[in-house]
């Protein structure tokens, strides 16, 4: 008898539909075909178990199996489910009528227990594209994938629920979860707040000018001047995030297994702070079975990199790409993925290795060559990707023993919002540029006109700090943000200045 169910398969942040079909014949083999890898291969022996532990029985005669379409490679154990119940449905063992109506997935225990999967969200989104009733998988992922709407999720702890429920002998309420609510319910919760931090007012503007235009920054200071603690405070500043973002985020975190058990949405921006001693491929994806990496993981949020010049140099020249084109492909012989990777990046860095160069107060006891040697670790071209770079000072102790309340992260994010809404309106009819850090060249003349003066002024900078052309379009998209923070419509000559200013890196004293 020929029974057929319904998996799937995930690539990317994307699914594909499986179709598993099961016939058992006359005779005693057992034939798994459908380019599956060692751990669908290794299935028939935790579903013998499985079903034997569960008063069932593994059917004595030919078994083939076919994993469809067939040159699309089937990795990992969460077929099990699925080919267990097509192997009870067509050995005549229970009736399921509906089983084709479900897309199945779940690795399965010994004893028959469901394990989680990776992957539930973009799973359940291309079932209900594909018009399935519903979708049966793992109780611990049933929230995730629950954010679909229209879709019947069920989820499962053992073997013996789905059997039941696929026979008609037992309900299961689906699982429900309302996605705005659920959206709005965390998005104000910020485990940090600029109010904390005492003094800094300079870095708190560049802070601020980078989270209203979606700027790369990097933090220059003496070790305990307060660069992290700077850092980790940046997501509370920045714009909530929209259901859309929210949902694309959430997708990478399933395909990589980040949700925890029983989670849903993730609605507030992702913070990575990946350890230096991260390789190339973990930072920006891949391997033998490809997988998101950092600077994915940090889409729609920041990627932190904490002492820049620790990181190798090779893993610091693979983002050098994504970070222009906002995404990240992984290409291998067989195919090809994209994965997202639109993030900001906050980085921060000692300015030499007993981190003491041009402190205010204490002498540095490196050598120049040795300076020069610690700053060159980071190349060029990165930096230029870097469009603000901040000198951080220490906080004196009158600041620190100050009274004074400080400004909260609440009402520096409302300024953040109103520049983000004049830079939405500004690129509404320009698709895939929601703000001035992914601005291309050909859109600086049109959005950033700078008077006779201000021209006269970039032009001194420019000679003056031998710059860049990249690092030229730099400063004007931070111009352009500071002017959107003060709703001006030009940018004026006080904005440009204010932009220059953050090329510390680029100056006489500090790269030579």
């Amino acid at each position: 008898m020929l029974i057929k169910t319904f998996g799937s398969a995930v690539f990317g942040v994307d699914a594909t539909t499986i179709t598993i079909e099961v016939n058992i014949d006359n005779g005693i083999n057992f034939h798994l075909v459908g380019l599956p890898d060692s751990a669908v291969k290794e299935s028939q022996h935790r579903i013998t178990a499985a079903l034997k532990n569960n008063g069932l029985k593994w059917p004595g005669k030919k078994i083939t199996i076919n994993m469809a379409p067939a040159d699309i490679r089937k990795e990992g154990s969460a077929y099990d489910l699925p080919i267990s119940l097509g192997i009870l449905a067509a050995s005549e063992q229970r009736e399921m009528p509906e089983i084709d109506q479900y897309v199945i997935m779940g690795e399965m225990s010994l004893d028959g227990g469901i394990q989680p999967i990776k992957g539930a969200l973009p799973i359940a989104i291309q079932a209900r594209k594909e018009g399935f009733k519903g979708f049966i998988l793992p109780e611990v992922n049933a929230r995730e994938a629950a954010i679909v709407n229209d879709l019947e999720v069920i989820g499962v702890s053992n073997l013996m629920e789905v059997v039941d429920f696929l026979s008609g002998e037992k309900d299961i309420a689906p699982t429900i979860v309302n996605t705005r609510e659920e959206f709005l319910q965390h998005l104000d919760n910020p485990a940090f707040d600029f109010s904390e931090v005492k003094g800094q007012e300079n870095i708190k503007r560049a802070l601020e000018i980078a989270a209203a235009g979606g700027h790369n920054v990097i933090l220059i200071g003496p070790p305990g001047a307060g660069k992290t603690m700077l850092a980790k405070r940046m997501p509370t500043i920045l714009p909530p995030m929209t259901l859309v973002e929210a949902l694309e985020t959430t997708k990478i975190h399933s395909v990589a297994g980040k949700l925890g058990d029983h989670a849903s949405l993730v609605a507030e921006r992702p913070f990575r702070s990946p350890h230096h001693s991260i390789s190339n491929v973990a930072l920006v994806g891949g391997g033998s079975f490809p997988q998101p990496g950092e600077i994915s993981l940090a889409h729609h949020g920041i990627l932190f990199l904490d002492e820049l010049p620790e990181f190798q140099r090779t893993v610091l020249e693979v983002m050098r790409q994504p970070m222009e084109d906002r995404k990240v492909n992984i290409s291998r012989a067989r195919f090809s993925i994209d994965y997202p990777a639109s993030f900001m990046l906050v980085a921060s860095m000692n300015p030499c290795p007993c981190g003491y160069f041009n402190h205010p107060s204490k002498d540095c006891v490196c050598s120049p060559g040795i300076v020069q040697k610690y700053l060159n670790k980071i190349s060029g071209p990165l930096l230029d990707r870097i469009d603000l770079h901040v000198e951080v000072t220490p906080v004196s102790f009158d600041e620190m023993s100050s009274e004074r309340k400080e400004e909260k992260s609440a009402d520096i994010r409302k300024r953040v919002v109103v520049a983000r809404e004049i830079q939405t309106e500004r690129f509404k009819e320009t698709e895939g540029i929601y703000n001035n850090a992914q601005m291309q060249t050909r859109h600086l003349r049109q959005v950033c006109r700078i008077e006779k003066e201000g021209q006269d002024l970039l032009r001194h900078a420019i000679d003056k700090l031998n710059l860049s052309a990249r690092a030229y379009d730099r400063i004007l998209k931070v111009a352009r943000t500071i002017a959107d923070l003060e709703e001006s419509e030009n940018i004026e000559t006080g904005h440009l200045a204010e932009a220059i200013q953050y090329r510390s890196l680029d100056r006489e004293g500090w790269m030579g």
